[in-house]
């Protein structure tokens, strides 16, 4: 299997070669090339070795796609696509091949659909509304349809808890050796009322 990587300013096939652990012959042949010369934004294949893995996936551009419709299907935004393949426009031709994924990536991203609000995505994604806000430096709780939100990783420190037909924040609390105030920070509750099926963050 071959990984992909997009020609930037200063590349050449050597230092392509040494970052891989590869060779400039090798580069040559699984490309196709004649010449040492590489243009910025050229894709080029990268043979896999034993101690190299190339993190990044490509995408082929079919009929009918867009950045957009791309940057949803991944879980990325419009312009981390075209950062990640050096584009100046949002035009694509069909068959062009598109970096969809950095291995620099750290945090998941999630794209804001019809109904959502920070609370329930913060549910979902077993954060807290509070770290979302910081990483995304949100100064407010509103979203907008199609808004890219990076969701952090999932804390260690925590774990879930799916309410249960007869539970009360009390009893959860008593169980778990907490206090009704800390569940309520925790997840950005106002109120006493659960909801059967209902998932809360807990300290681990």
């Amino acid at each position: 299997m071959e990984g992909y990587y997009r020609v930037q300013s200063g590349d050449t096939l050597w230092s392509l070669a040494r970052k891989f652990n590869s060779t400039v012959d090798e580069l040559k042949k699984v490309n196709n090339l004649t010449s040492n010369s590489l243009s910025i934004g050229q894709l080029l294949k990268i043979p896999e070795s034993d101690t190299t893995t190339v993190e990044e996936e490509v995408y082929t551009v079919k009929s009918g796609d867009t950045l957009y419709s791309i940057a949803r299907k991944y879980n990325l935004t419009v312009d981390e696509i075209k950062k990640l393949n050096n584009l100046t426009s949002n035009t694509l031709s069909i068959g062009q091949k598109l970096i969809v994924k950095s291995s620099e990536e750290n945090n998941n991203t999630y794209t804001v659909v019809k109904g959502d609000s920070l609370y329930a995505i913060a549910r979902k994604f077993n954060t807290t509304v509070d770290d979302i806000k910081k990483l995304n430096n949100l100064t407010s709780n509103n979203l907008s349809i199609g808004q890219v939100l990076k969701i952090p990783s999932e804390k260690s420190n925590q774990i879930t808890y799916t309410v249960k037909k007869g539970d009360t924040l009390y009893n959860i609390a008593r169980t778990y050796n907490i206090t009704v105030d800390e569940i309520k920070k925790l997840n950005n509750l106002i109120s006493n009322t659960l909801s059967i099926g209902q998932t809360l963050l807990l300290p681990n």
